[in-house]
C-alpha cells in the first residue's frame, strides 16, 4: 500500500515538474466505502508557488486540478490489477473540501425539494468525480435514488423517489 501512495506522489511531483512548477505533495490517506478502492488525498503545497500559478492549476471551477486527478486516476492505476487499484484525489488551496461541503448542502437542498414536490430534480452539469460524489452521499437515504443521464460533456445527475 505504501509503494502505491509514494507513487501517486512521485507521479504528481513530476508532473507538477514538468509544468514548470516548485511545489511539493503532502500525501493523507482516508478512509474510504468499503466497496471502493482505497482512497489518498494528493494535496499540493502552494507555499511555493505564485497566486497566478495556483490560479492556472485551479482554472475555472477546478477544472485544471479536475483533469490533473482524472491524469493521476488513469495512468497511475493503469497497470494496476483492479484490486490493487487507488483512487486519488488532488487538492490544492482548500478547493476540494471547500467544493465537498458545496456539494453537501446542494444535494441536502435536492433531496428536500423531490421530497416536497414528489419530482425528480435534474442536477446541473457536474464533473464525473463530483457525480460520484452525490451518487455516494446520497446511496444510504432510503427514500432517493440517483441515476446519471445524457453524454459527456452534458451527463446530469438525477435525484428522484425510490
Amino acid at each position: 500500500m505504501e509503494r502505491e501512495v509514494d507513487s501517486g506522489k512521485a507521479w504528481l511531483e513530476t508532473l507538477l515538474t514538468l509544468m514548470g512548477f516548485r511545489a511539493q505533495v503532502k500525501v493523507q490517506d482516508k478512509k474510504s466505502h468499503s466497496d471502493e478502492s482505497p482512497e489518498s488525498w494528493l494535496t499540493i503545497d502552494k507555499t511555493q508557488l505564485t497566486p497566478q500559478q495556483t490560479n492556472l492549476l485551479l482554472r475555472e471551477q477546478g477544472a485544471g486540478i479536475d483533469a490533473i486527478q482524472y491524469l493521476a486516476n488513469t495512468l497511475i492505476n493503469l497497470s494496476r490489477e483492479s484490486g490493487e487499484q487507488r483512487r486519488y484525489t488532488v487538492e490544492l488551496n482548500g478547493y476540494r473540501l471547500k467544493r465537498q461541503e458545496e456539494l453537501v448542502t446542494w444535494a441536502q437542498e435536492v433531496v428536500q425539494q423531490v421530497r416536497q414536490t414528489g419530482q425528480e430534480v435534474e442536477m446541473s452539469p457536474l464533473s464525473s468525480a463530483e457525480r460520484r460524489q452525490i451518487h455516494t452521499l446520497l446511496k444510504d437515504v432510503e427514500d432517493m435514488e440517483t441515476e446519471s443521464r445524457g453524454h459527456e460533456p452534458d451527463r446530469r445527475l438525477v435525484v428522484k423517489l425510490r
